[in-house]
């Protein structure tokens, strides 16, 4: 008895938190317009029907969604000395959540304007990023985390997703577009310690050079790089998943998309949550589906974001097909 727990107490010591994300932090600038944006010109003076700010980011969005699932959160994220930095850390303090980075930038927060068209279902990003990019091994001491979530760094920022790899920890992996294109040579030294890799489709096409439309080829392509277990969303569409040999076809429910900002990293962290969660991948894969679901029909990159509790229910309202083979 003794024994068991001096190892429980070495533990707690040893991991001080559930899981640490990794990314960038941004304050979101939302527009509304209900102009088609196929049909906006250079030049064109555009009616602006709703506005409204929120904080974004790989690093906060998947933080706030974990801790909202009743995780134990830390963000290492870089902000400027401004106003934007004080906005999100006033946001992330309402999720109990806190930035363990030491320095702060001398550039600017991230910050991005997204204009959807609720007539096209679509929306435009401009996102600039400053701060994010500065993010460096100085920046933070050894985390004591049983999960690391990498969502993307760009630039020499990167260094940091392969620093962070040197940690005994469990290894989730959200690469966006931009790190895709750099292929998977680059994000090898990642890939090869990724216990969890999450991404689109075009993303896992081009991160693989490949532009096979086959998931049995993407899945087992990916899985081969290192990740145990591959998760490849579509949209709105049918999507597959790869995990202890098992692959997995997930249907999504048909539900009102008022804004899919923010989705895929709600999706990736509820994914995330669950498996640390030990629920089996079949309710994994359906309970971070109804999360995301419920997220596109608000404005905003956090908004809609669920409890445990109130994703359970919403498991039983959709009904997410899941089947395996």
């Amino acid at each position: 008895m003794y024994v068991t727990q001096k190892y429980v107490n070495k533990e707690v010591k040893m991991f001080k938190y559930d899981v640490l994300c990794v990314g960038s932090a941004t304050v979101d600038h939302f527009l509304t317009t209900d102009v088609a944006l196929k049909s906006i010109n250079p030049g064109d003076k555009i009616l602006v029907k709703a506005k409204e700010v929120h904080s974004g980011g790989g690093a906060t969005n998947t933080a706030a969604t974990l801790s909202k699932l009743g995780l134990n959160v830390k963000i290492l994220s870089k902000l400027g000395n401004d106003h934007d930095a004080e906005f999100i850390n006033k946001e992330m303090k309402e999720y109990k959540v806190q930035n363990i980075c030491l320095h702060t930038s001398k550039k600017p927060t991230n910050s991005s304007v997204i204009v959807s068209s609720p007539v096209e279902k679509d929306r435009i990003i401009y996102a600039q990023k400053g701060a994010s990019r500065d993010l460096n091994a100085r920046d933070f001491k050894k985390p004591r985390c049983k999960w690391i979530y990498m969502a993307s760094l760009v630039g020499k920022s990167f260094s940091v997703l392969k620093e962070l790899t040197k940690y005994n920890t469990k290894i989730a992996f959200n690469p966006s577009l931009y790190l895709a294109k750099k292929g998977k040579r680059h994000l090898k030294p990642i890939l090869k310690k990724t216990t969890v890799l999450i991404l689109n489709k075009e993303e896992a096409q081009v991160l693989l050079g490949k532009r096979t439309n086959s998931w049995k080829i993407l899945l087992e392509g990916l899985h081969f790089l290192g990740p145990k277990t591959v998760v490849i969303t579509n949209g709105h569409s049918t999507f597959y998943a790869l995990h202890e040999d098992t692959t997995y076809k997930i249907i999504p429910p048909n539900v009102p998309r008022i804004s899919t900002a923010g989705a895929g990293d709600c999706f990736a962290a509820s994914v995330v949550a669950g498996i640390i969660k030990k629920m089996p991948f079949e309710e994994v894969l359906a309970m971070a589906q109804a999360n995301a679901s419920s997220l596109i029909q608000q404005i905003g990159t956090k908004e809609g974001l669920c409890t445990m509790a109130q994703v359970r229910k919403l498991m039983k309202k959709y009904k997410t097909k899941v089947t395996s083979n």
